[in-house]
């Protein structure tokens, strides 16, 4: 009983422990991509250093690595705070330990002292043959023959108890120095974290000094930008017309047809769209434990409680539309490599008067490198704008990304494109640097952050 005893118990810690590990291999593994992106983030700093016109840039590389910086800190945080999770349980367990093992010796010890007092075969001949009959003389044998097989399994279980002990006294003194060093690793991160700020205010410094110079280049920008919304919005009511006329034109075949046909079009029409849902429901449940591959059909995700929209009244429409949803944080970028330069919406710089209303971000990476669609859709427009750019917006069900700052593209308006479909090549910005804008949309042309849709 006891033995079993030990064995749940030792069960519960080990679980335990076993769950932190998990958790903290996690934690260290991000870790390493935010120590990754940080580098990252200090080479494009290193690379523009000096270069006076690339300051706004060099100003959000250091806003980024302030915050990577600071998201650093909150996970060797949570280190920590497993570490001292797994430190108590160990030294309960510890604790525990020592108290059974001294209930163990003490038992054990009655057990050798009984033993030695009747060591004697005079003894062992009377116990048995004071047996009432023969049944009565078997039951004593077997009982004496268990009574020995406790002795050495208390002997046993004792040495595994010592064991035990001595693993976990060595588990306990390896989380002592991991906590020692995560704290260190904290408090190293938080000295660097103050000189991050100081390079902030260096080069808030240098904004100030070419404020008028870049207030012009917003300005500029914003212009463009509006015109090119105006554009969006019209792409999109085109979109939307079409797609009543060609709902009304299903609707009016279906008049045409008699009303038993048009009941039994409208129930198979119906019946497609409640099994698209059901097919996707399904999808969730059983990607639970295994994500899918978001290049190539629905992923798991919280359904999402859905408004009458005409780009969803086909089959088609709405498995878009649902595709696109469900890869919510899991898009892949619309370029490799390259580092974010504008954040979305409204941007401001304490200290200074610039401030910026950005629809979309804006992401630096190499002249001429291919830009990917994020998901499967088709073309909706392609825009070709005053700057000498072009921009593309795709519709994928009742959602649109478009892809701005082209330097050329490579697709047309209706063309059907899949999830990695190369749309052009990545334009040069005033400072002669590959830059360019990527958007996320609704069909009512309402602008969302695409960092909560692209994978992180």
């Amino acid at each position: 009983m006891l033995q079993k005893l030990l064995l749940v118990l030792g069960c519960i810690v080990f679980s335990f422990s076993q769950l932190n590990a998990q958790s903290r291999d996690e934690l260290q593994k991000q870790q390493q991509q935010i120590q990754r992106e940080i580098n990252d983030l200090n080479n494009e700093l290193a690379s523009i250093k000096g270069n006076k016109k690339a300051a706004l840039r060099a100003y959000q590389a250091v806003q980024n690595k302030i915050k990577a910086r600071e998201s650093l800190i909150n996970n060797i945080r949570k280190d920590v705070k497993i570490l001292e999770e797994t430190l108590f349980l160990n030294e309960r367990e510890i604790y525990r330990l020592n108290k059974e093992l001294d209930t163990l010796k003490i038992n054990y010890a009655k057990s050798i002292v009984f033993a030695y007092k009747n060591r004697g075969s005079n003894e062992y001949l009377n116990f048995l043959f004071s047996a009432e009959n023969f049944n009565d003389a078997i039951k004593r044998m077997a009982y004496l023959k268990s009574y020995r097989q406790n002795r050495e399994t208390q002997a046993q279980t004792i040495i595994k108890t010592q064991d035990l002990l001595k693993q976990t006294t060595i588990t306990l003194a390896n989380n002592k120095k991991e906590k020692a060093g995560a704290l260190q690793s904290e408090s190293s991160q938080l000295q660097v974290l103050e000189i991050d700020k100081k390079e902030k205010d260096q080069v808030v410094t240098q904004l100030k000094d070419q404020e008028q110079d870049i207030t012009a280049q917003i300005t500029k920008r914003q212009k463009e930008n509006q015109k090119l919304a105006n554009a969006i919005k019209a792409a999109v009511r085109r979109e939307i017309e079409e797609a009543q006329r060609k709902e009304r034109e299903r609707l009016a075949k279906l008049r045409a047809a008699s009303l038993e046909e048009q009941k039994r079009e409208k129930d198979r029409l119906d019946k497609e769209r409640q099994d698209a849902l059901v097919k996707n429901n399904a999808k969730n449940n059983s990607n639970k434990q295994k994500p899918a591959d978001v290049t190539t059909g629905v992923t798991a995700s919280k359904p999402i409680e859905r408004s009458a929209s005409v780009f969803e009244s086909t089959k088609e429409g709405l498995t878009m539309s649902l595709n696109f949803e469900n890869n919510r944080g899991k898009l892949p970028w619309p370029v490799d490599g390259g580092s974010v330069s504008g954040e979305f919406g409204i941007q401001t710089i304490p200290g200074t008067k610039l401030k910026a209303d950005n629809q979309g971000i804006y992401i630096i990476t190499n002249v001429g490198a291919s830009v990917k669609c994020v998901a499967d859709g088709e073309v909706s427009a392609v825009f070709d704008l005053e700057s000498d750019y072009q921009a593309v917006l795709i519709k994928h069900g009742k959602y649109f990304t478009l892809y701005n700052r082209l330097a050329s593209a490579n697709v047309s308006k209706g063309q059907s494109v899949k999830a990695g479909s190369i749309l052009g090549k990545v334009g040069a910005n005033a400072q002669n640097e590959g830059e360019f804008e990527f958007q996320v949309m609704n069909e009512k042309t309402q602008y969302q952050n695409p960092r909560n849709w692209l994978k992180r």
